[in-house]
């Protein structure tokens, strides 16, 4: 062993300290050890700085980049929606509905691509269903990475394989395209299995970055009214009756946000005191549910289990509270909201009004309002952007954070044109991965799809700073030779054995060195390797090749897979909670493969 493989790893050692006890973030980590190793004198300066010019890392920007602007058009709602049917509230169907999905996909597609498109829309559906953001993000994202397994282009290790299956001089009879398919369909059901009976105990309970919203500060603020119920008007109702005749806010302190009828497929907004409600209509109330029950009792309507003709438009993606005060120089000083028409003109629902000491639920319309009164409001969350961006003098001051966005699902058609580009051009003209992907994200810009900031904006740049960083320690462990020596050593040590045993060992290698190297870089050291020994214990060597090329997937402890990295700041994970999921995942990957190659592939 020479000096620079002893301090290799050191280095290593010193990395997973600091991924275990968190001392810096991990995008520091990343920087550290571009500094460190051109400084031990380990790798070139050059060679330290390349990750961040690598395929991987810009292939992963321009992913994020694209799947922004597919959020941003409303693409994402469109496919969540369907998954939102499905799972109904059951934070268990939910999870196994989007692993699966995003499985499926990262078959036919690089593993984090898949992650890296779903991610907003996953996202969308937790804040929606009002489930944390941690227990379905990390099901998904090893789901992303197992289900490259499914066909031979569905990870980088295992395309590379019919190119390094070569054995003095020959080449080995060729993969087909689903050879591994069988193996990959049951390590992907494995994977959701081990979540649906163990996420309870392994996952941890975190809103990562989805939660971060005025939600919080108005249930402390106003604990009673921010709930949404969904009341129907049976076919004997006598009516039709105005809203200002039924005298709702006014006798049960509760507020109507939406009418409509599922019959007529017909929804309003923003409802006023003139308009009607007949039969068969659906209403939307905010307030005290006490109140709202006495007024289903009083009215003879009934009070449903949830939101259901309006579940889509009352979505906590879509719209929320928010509270504002008056500004100074307002329009609404010494004046009503029924004098300014407020409805009419914001096309927003008042809900209270904290004026001085006093707190109005009902007569709203006719609080003289004075500088620094609170207005407790509710809408779409575009309609607030578009409020809060109105040029100044600002009739009032927001109080509480903004959630949503402007959305422009006019663009929807062209952000799938950018997409489809994209995926032509990997599938159909063998452009490389990242120059592909690239010219997507900056057809998106180019096009109006997003704005250059909000490019910048989306990606998370944590996540880059991590893979660049350690792709330079991968290539250190490879040029000072230091994997092959310790590849090698293990070997010596087995001895002979039975072929299934081997392969046993070869998949915990490649397990091991896909953590600290990449993936890529382990399946080009070991295929090799591995075959040569097989040969000698008289294995089939394009098996060998095989198990090392679906163990790169095998890399679940620390968040040094890019799937790994790009969920850990979205979903709120620690490297424990990687290494808490993983460690009883990495055993049943194995554990998987081995059985499905001893049952249906013949080696004992």
């Amino acid at each position: 062993m020479t000096a620079d493989m002893v301090m290799t790893l050191i280095v290593l050692a010193f990395v997973i300290i600091l991924f275990v006890f968190e001392w810096v973030r991990v995008d520091v980590v990343g920087i550290l050890m571009m500094v460190l190793l051109p400084s031990l004198g380990l790798i070139s300066p050059k060679q330290a700085f390349m990750g961040l010019s690598s395929n991987a890392v810009v292939s992963i920007i321009a992913v994020i980049i694209i799947g922004a602007g597919l959020d941003k058009t409303g693409v994402m709602n469109k496919v969540a929606n369907p998954i939102v049917k499905l799972a109904g509230r059951s934070e268990r169907r939910l999870m196994a509905l989007i692993s699966g999905t995003v499985g499926s996909i990262s078959g036919l597609m690089q593993n984090i691509g898949a992650a890296a498109l779903f991610l907003p829309a996953a996202q969308r559906i937790c804040k929606r269903l009002e489930i944390s953001v941690s227990r379905i993000l990390m099901p998904m994202g090893f789901c992303a990475i197992v289900g490259g397994t499914l066909t031979l282009v569905g990870a980088s290790p295992t395309i590379l394989l019919n190119d390094l299956m070569v054995l003095e001089g020959e080449k080995l009879v060729p993969f087909g395209l689903f050879s591994q398919t069988p193996i990959g369909i049951c390590l992907l059901l494995s994977v959701i299995i081990y979540f649906l009976i163990l996420g309870k105990f392994i996952l941890p309970v975190s809103d990562g970055e989805t939660d971060r919203g005025g939600a919080a500060t108005l249930l402390s603020d106003y604990p009673d009214l921010i709930h949404l119920f969904e009341l129907h008007v049976p076919e004997d109702f006598e009516g039709p009756q105005t809203l200002e005749e039924l005298a709702i806010r006014k006798d049960f302190l509760v507020t109507v946000v939406a009418t409509g009828n599922a019959a007529r497929g017909k929804k309003r907004f923003v409802p006023r005191k003139r308009n009607r409600i007949a039969a068969g209509d659906d209403l939307v109330i905010i307030g005290k549910e006490a109140n709202v029950r006495a007024l289903a009792k009083h009215k003879g309507w009934q009070l449903k289990d949830g939101l259901d003709f309006f579940v889509d438009e009352f979505a906590r993606t879509n719209a929320g509270l928010v509270e504002v005060v008056v500004s100074p120089r307002s329009e609404l000083i010494n004046k009503t909201l029924g004098e300014v028409r407020f409805q009419k003109y914001y096309r927003v629902n008042p809900i209270a009004i904290h004026a001085g000491e006093r707190f109005y639920l009902a007569g709203i319309n006719h609080v003289r309002l004075k500088m620094g009164d609170a207005i407790l409001l509710q809408g779409p969350w575009d309609r607030f952007h578009r409020i809060r961006g109105q040029p100044l003098p600002r009739p009032f001051t927001f109080t509480t954070p903004l959630e949503g966005e402007i959305l422009r699902p006019a663009k929807a058609k062209l952000a799938m044109l950018w997409l489809a580009v994209a995926l032509s051009q990997i599938i159909f003209f063998n452009v490389q991965l990242s120059v592909a992907l690239l010219s997507g994200a900056l057809g998106m810009i180019i096009t109006g799809v997003l704005s250059v900031d909000e490019a910048y904006h989306s990606v998370d740049w944590m996540t880059v700073f991590l893979l660049a960083g350690l792709i330079p320690l991968g290539v250190t462990f490879e040029q000072t030779g230091t994997a092959a020596y310790m590849a090698s050593g293990i070997l010596e040590l087995i001895g002979a054995a039975p072929p299934i045993v081997l392969l046993a060992v070869f998949g915990v290698l490649t397990s091991f060195f896909t953590l600290v190297i990449s993936n890529v870089g382990a399946t080009v050291l070991l295929v090799p390797l591995c075959m040569n020994m097989a040969v000698m214990a008289g294995g089939d060597p394009r098996m060998a090749a095989l198990v090392v090329g679906l163990s790169a997937s095998n890399t679940f402890i620390l968040p040094t897979h890019q799937v790994n990295a790009l969920i850990m700041r979205p979903g709120g994970y620690r490297t424990v909670d990687y290494t808490k999921a993983g460690a009883v995942m990495t055993v049943v990957f194995l554990a998987v493969m081995l059985t499905v190659i001893y049952l249906f592939y013949g080696i004992k």
